[in-house]
């Protein structure tokens, strides 16, 4: 299936405008971090409690209005697939937290706590949550490191620089606009920004094997409308892919219900902006960096 037929757009043409664009997105979301003193972490990077009780017959939104009645709104429930109405609470540590959410469950589920409903209860300090963070953020850079190993291999080491470069960018900008809309960061987004690495890397090698096999085909012309040709080919198949993922994960945002919301907006916004950066952006770096080295060249 192809959406767009032998589209013929100067991609590279508007590539400063592009990089504009970007510089401005991701200035827009380093002021949103600096207004809200730093990104903002959920409990499993800045430590809380975490509390899996059993409710049976009970449902999340019912759980919800409980702990949100004694001032836990922002509590994360999860429900657990089981057969005996599981759920884990985490929340961040106040003062008597864990006898407030006890005694509200208990007060709102009677049936379901006669007897011993609390299945584990455990306080994660800040220490181990900073250390978790960590490990999370080097998780990131060893994945984007990896893949400019792999580009480098496949294609040239300057590819390597400008996809890993690509991938900073849709990483930078998907975290600014989470933290625009007060999104906090936690496992469920880190593991939605590794999917976004990895959908926008699999999106600009497709672009780069094209371009590849384009300047192996079309040797007497120059660069610049060999990128052009190549993109502009791969078009209609970039935005078909992007289209069916975002119905599915926007199916998910929707209909998927607070546990997953977090996970479902991150996939969102990082596929919209890796779909750009694949179309607009890499490419874009790639041809500038042979540029540059044809002007170091000619002056030696």
């Amino acid at each position: 299936m192809q959406l767009l037929k032998e589209t013929h757009l100067d991609f590279m043409g508007i590539r400063k405008i592009c990089y504009v664009i970007s510089v401005a997105l991701i200035l827009i979301g380093m002021i949103s971090i600096a207004v809200h003193k730093g990104i903002k972490y959920n409990i499993d990077f800045t430590g809380g409690l975490m509390l899996q009780v059993e409710l049976k017959d009970a449902q999340v939104d019912q759980v919800r209005d409980a702990l949100a009645s004694v001032g836990f709104k922002d509590a994360e429930i999860q429900q657990l697939e089981d057969n005996n109405g599981g759920f884990i609470i985490k929340t961040k540590s106040t003062e008597n937290a864990g006898q407030k959410i006890k005694q509200a469950l208990k007060t709102s589920f009677p049936a379901s706590t006669q007897g011993n409903f609390v299945i584990q209860e455990e306080e994660v300090g800040p220490k181990a949550g900073f250390e978790l963070r960590n490990q999370a953020i080097r998780a990131v850079l060893i994945a984007i490191f990896f893949i400019l190993i792999y580009i480098w291999i496949r294609f040239r080491f300057s590819w390597g620089i400008s996809a890993a470069i690509s991938l900073f960018h849709d990483t930078m900008i998907t975290v600014g606009i989470l933290s625009i809309m007060n999104v906090e960061i936690g496992m469920t987004v880190l593991a939605a920004l590794l999917t976004v690495v990895g959908y926008s890397i699999n999106d600009t090698i497709v672009v780069f094997d094209r371009i590849r096999e384009d300047l192996k085909n079309f040797r007497k012309d120059d660069e610049y409308h060999v990128f052009n040709r190549s993109i502009n080919s791969t078009l209609s198949r970039t935005i078909i892919t992007s289209l069916t993922t975002l119905l599915a994960d926007g199916a998910l945002l929707i209909w998927g219900g607070p546990v997953i919301r977090d996970f479902a907006l991150t996939l969102f916004v990082g596929i919209l902006i890796g779909t750009y950066s694949s179309i607009f952006v890499a490419a874009s770096l790639v041809l500038d960096t042979v540029i540059a080295y044809k002007k170091t060249t000619k002056k030696k």
